[in-house]
């Protein structure tokens, strides 16, 4: 028999189940073996199609020849299969029904949860996936524009890949995108990598000496603010505060207007030597950070953080890191000194 004449297998009939079913259609009681002489199968596989059409309720014992099976008209055969495929497919949809149920109740009790703390326009995510998730909602709700902090490389998020592909979409849809990075990343072959490729997409990309803190904040209405997590665990903060998102922005656009176009690594010192980053270092030396601290906001390695101390403090013919700063401030290498500093001056 051709492959082209068998017909129920859309009602879940196999092929050599249906070969077995019009043979016996042929020849009524036949046994296994002739039935297996007819239709190029082994007794046993003629055997187990038997069986298959008895489970199917297309073949019955005889009465009239007992051991031996008869098969049922085509018409009776065809509207048993029709109402058993209907009764399957009428269990599939209440168990679709039922998960979608399911899938409710949970969309429902997670938004319950998120709504109780972002009623009060703040609530703390944790976990890189879940930032990655709030990052790709945040970002799909963009109208006008990105503004990105990116301490080390120019996506927020530990997922480089799927935010570079987000920012990309974004550029596309008109959504401008404006990205600081940090200096030292100039120095990292794959951050530049990263950079320029968004920037080639239509990002605005420039680097200063330290940042404040990672973060998004989109059309300035919202801002994900990155924190340092449990267990060094990536986690973030959502903000929908009006006035602290306004600050937030604002502080951007001050760090945006001082900070460097994506290009060679700048070199231009004052003339006492110093370069932006011994600045930003003097600056945190003033204001007692440690060397940790240092190497974190600047970005770099702790003995590249010490190295930097170490040159700002020859420059200013210093004997401690300490005094660099202060001394810094009072020279007019940084902004007007902190009272704090002023005192211990």
């Amino acid at each position: 028999m051709r492959t082209s004449e068998y017909v129920l297998g859309r009602l879940g009939v196999e092929p050599a189940t249906e070969s077995v079913y019009r043979a016996l259609l042929a020849q009524p009681h036949a046994t296994a073996a002739e039935l297996a002489a007819r239709t190029d199968l082994t007794e046993q596989e003629a055997e187990r199609a038997l069986g298959r059409l008895t489970g199917l309720a297309l073949a019955h014992p005889s009465t009239e020849r007992p051991g031996r099976l008869y098969a049922v008209s085509p018409r009776l055969g065809m509207d048993i299969l029709l109402a058993r495929q209907q009764a399957e497919l009428a269990a599939q949809q209440q168990r679709v029904e039922e998960s979608r149920a399911a899938a409710a109740r949970l969309v429902s009790e997670f938004a319950t949860h998120q709504h109780s703390a972002a009623d009060q326009g703040v609530f703390r995510l944790a976990g890189a996936d879940r930032i990655s998730d709030h990052v790709r909602e945040i970002g799909a709700r963009a109208e006008e524009e990105l503004q990105v902090f990116a301490a080390g490389q120019p996506y927020p998020s530990s997922a480089a890949s799927a935010s570079r592909r987000l920012y990309e979409d974004l550029l596309a849809r008109g959504i401008r995108i404006r990205t600081v990075c940090l200096d030292s990343a100039r120095n990292d072959p794959d951050a530049v990598e990263q950079a320029e490729r968004l920037a080639a997409a239509g990002a605005e990309v420039r680097t200063a000496a330290v940042l404040p803190t990672r973060m998004v904040v989109v059309d300035r209405r919202s801002a994900l603010v990155f924190t340092a997590g449990e267990d060094a665990t990536e986690a973030a903060v959502s903000v929908r505060v009006p006035g602290v998102v306004t600050a937030l922005s604002t502080l951007f656009d001050a760090v945006w207007a001082a900070a460097e176009r994506l290009g060679p690594p700048p070199s231009r010192r004052a003339a006492d030597g110093f370069t932006r980053q011994h600045l930003a270092a003097l600056q945190l030396l003033a204001e007692g950070h440690t060397d940790a601290t240092v190497a974190r906001r600047l970005g770099v390695s702790a003995r590249t953080a010490r190295r930097i101390a170490t040159d700002a403090m020859a420059g200013m013919k210093a004997r401690s890191r300490f005094q660099a700063g202060v001394l810094a401030a009072q020279l007019g290498y940084l902004p007007a000194a902190s009272p704090e500093v002023q005192r211990t001056a």
